[in-house]
């Protein structure tokens, strides 16, 4: 009986043991396997796509995703202008088909033309051939009006799948997404766009933005800053080392 006893004691403690590990185990994994896009968002790839670029340098992008704010994009274009800033938009087909003097003005300013599908779509439920459609389609109302194609695309909302990953790279392309998003779209909050914006900036950032009326009221405010901190405001390509 006696020993008996002693044989469950050594067996409780093992399993206490075997039990904690466990624990350990996969409290550990959740930390290190990423859940979502946040999370990996200081990593410069992951999963085909583009989140960051060279953390070591001082370089830092504001890519501009365009499909509306036509007036609000001419009052940046102005803002970048006085402060000699270059930077990328990211462009979509339909609203280039309606800007093609505009889109020769940006090129003119010396910033850098991307690619952000034709109509604005969920790119993350579209099969291989609308996602080729989709991304050739901007591409082939650039080139009309600029006579050349881009290198860079921007999945609008951010939503991809594999068959996104793999008609952009036939297409050759890289898949760009963001590494801090001002959400200006959806809250027109010029203090808390500007705060999203360079919250513990880093060399490296791609700072995601739109041409809304607030962006244009924090633009100065978040380019006055970036200078402050010794970052150089540039294109996307040079942020990525391309």
């Amino acid at each position: 009986m006696e020993k008996l006893k002693k044989e469950k004691f050594f067996v409780g403690i093992i399993c206490n043991v075997l039990l904690t590990l466990i624990v350990a185990v996969v409290a550990v994994t959740s930390f290190l396997v990423p859940k979502n896009v946040a999370s990996v968002s200081n990593n410069s790839e992951y999963n085909g796509t583009i989140y960051a670029g060279d953390r070591t340098s001082n370089n830092v992008s504001l890519m501009i995703n365009v499909y509306w704010g036509t007036e609000e994009l001419k009052q940046m274009l102005e803002i970048l202008k006085t402060n000699n800033i270059k930077t990328t938009f990211f462009v979509g087909g339909l609203w280039v088909k309606e800007n093609a003097e505009l889109l020769k003005t940006m090129e003119e300013s010396g910033h850098e033309i991307a690619n952000h599908g034709y109509k604005h779509k969920e790119h993350g439920k579209l099969g291989y051939d609308v996602n080729l459609n989709e991304i050739k389609g901007c591409d082939d109302e650039v080139k009309l009006i600029l006579g050349h194609g881009m290198e860079l695309f921007a999945p609008p909302g951010g939503s991809y799948n594999s068959n996104t990953i793999k008609a952009a790279t036939d297409l050759g392309y890289k898949t760009i997404m963001w590494t801090r998003d001002t959400i200006d779209w959806r809250d027109h909050d010029t203090n808390l766009i500007y705060n999203r914006a360079v919250s513990n900036m880093q060399g490296g950032d791609l700072i995601l933005m739109h041409p809304t009326k607030n962006t244009v009221e924090a633009l100065e405010m978040i380019i006055e800053y970036a200078k402050s901190k010794n970052f150089n405001l540039t294109t996307v390509s040079k942020t990525l080392g391309l």
